[in-house]
């Protein structure tokens, strides 16, 4: 079939930068192409997946579909990866091995040890916008959708808080390597997440050594002891453990958080639904996942001929799961294009599907829910205060700034 969609690159980051997600693309391509070829781009072509229904079947055959070969799918030429591939890159067998080294460390039962430690970083994060004053403007993003992953992130790493910034500088340049913001001067998008992942292992390696002298409980010290068969896991891949949970912990909750108050501020009324029926807080949490859906794609490579409604996928040909396009999904939520924060069932894609479901999605629910619970209600006006500036990414959908100016009560009703 051929169409049309010339308005909007759905793998270009200047794109999504400009007007942020193409929803009416996606629903174009839902409706007419949902396994879609796309090849208007200076790199590889290939198959757009548009639907939730075909995204989890993908999602459910690892046999077929791998992550390995390339993680996310690029607008240019691509590069070779000289860098380890981080669990969220792992096919089987070895990604359900590692995956169960690390799983329990993020289960409900076990954040629900540290549930106070995570309410008291969000509470002063929060508390922080109206020590001064009970009224201003901030950058939301700087001042609490950033601050309160990174702290949590951080904290259960080990890192000392004197080296928290650095999680957050490395985080920008590896995400946001292509961003004019983050993009060191004279160095490639490729080379400057090179360099930042570098300085990260380079970080980690002193760090575990540390840890291995004076161990704590924290997840450092567990990388550092894993075990696979009764021996040490290669201490690269310790160092990719530390990688990935500082570069998935952090980016997707600042991400989601940040988006879900730009929503509660544009649905004012939603808002205040919240504000009268704090019990609606988790609904809410999984409605902000769905509506923002950080994560725009991630690719998957066919391992051998498969077929998907007609469409002859070839051995070797490259996929892109749209998520956020499968969280609009009129099959799925009829009224997708509404912020409800009581919609139930909500049978989002936003943490992904199958063996690759995200490890940290009790955690990104937990810390959006400690933010919300504690500056929502003291909410008494909320506006934004100038232009959203978003990120350059064809991966996730970040805001890098979220003006607002509100007025807010001392202390939580």
């Amino acid at each position: 079939m051929k169409t049309d969609f010339s308005a909007f690159n759905i793998i270009h980051p200047d794109d999504y930068a400009a007007h942020g997600y193409p929803h009416p693309v996606w629903k174009r391509l839902r409706r007419e192409d949902p396994v879609h070829w796309w090849d208007r781009t200076a790199g590889i072509p290939f198959w757009a997946i548009t639907k939730h229904a075909d995204i989890v079947t993908i999602g459910k055959r690892p046999d077929v579909f791998w992550n390995g070969p390339r993680l996310v799918i690029a607008h240019e030429p691509e590069q070779p990866n000289t860098f380890p591939p981080t669990l969220i890159q792992l096919d089987p067998p070895k990604h359900g091995i590692y995956r169960q080294l690390i799983s329990k460390r993020f289960t409900p039962r076990y954040l629900k040890r540290i549930h106070g430690d995570i309410e008291r970083i969000g509470k002063d994060i929060v508390d922080a916008l109206v020590r001064d004053s009970d009224r201003g403007e901030c950058d939301f993003v700087k001042e609490v959708s950033a601050p309160l992953p990174i702290a949590v992130i951080a904290w259960l790493l080990g890192v000392p808080e004197s080296d928290w910034k650095l999680l957050f500088d490395w985080t920008n340049r590896t995400i946001g390597a292509g961003d004019p913001d983050f993009q060191e001067p004279g160095k490639t998008p490729q080379e400057t997440a090179m360099q930042a992942m570098t300085e990260t292992f380079l970080y980690f390696t002193k760090l575990i050594e540390e840890k291995k002298k004076r161990p704590a409980d924290d997840l450092v010290t567990l990388f550092a002891s894993l075990e696979v068969d009764g021996k040490p896991i290669p201490p690269m891949d310790v160092l990719t453990f530390c990688l990935i949970i500082v570069i998935a912990g952090n980016e997707t909750t600042r991400n989601g958080t940040t988006g879900g108050m730009l929503a509660l501020v544009e649905h004012q009324d939603e808002l205040r639904k919240l504000q009268r029926n704090p019990r609606l807080l988790d609904s809410a949490v999984e409605e902000i996942v769905r509506w923002t859906s950080p994560i725009i794609h991630f690719a998957r490579t066919a391992q051998s001929d498969f077929e998907l409604r007609g469409k002859r996928i070839k051995q070797g040909d490259a996929l892109a799961l749209f998520y956020a396009s499968a969280n609009r999904d009129e099959e799925v939520f009829p009224d997708g294009d509404v912020f409800r924060i009581d919609r139930t069932p909500n049978h989002h894609l936003g943490f992904g599907i199958g063996e690759h479901f995200c490890l940290g999605s009790h955690l990104a629910r937990l810390e959006m829910a400690v933010a919300y619970r504690h500056i929502v209600p003291r909410i008494e006006e909320i506006e934004l205060a100038g232009p959203i500036e978003r990120l350059h990414s064809g991966l996730v959908g970040g805001v890098k700034k979220l003006p607002i100016r509100y007025k807010l009560k001392r202390s939580a009703a």
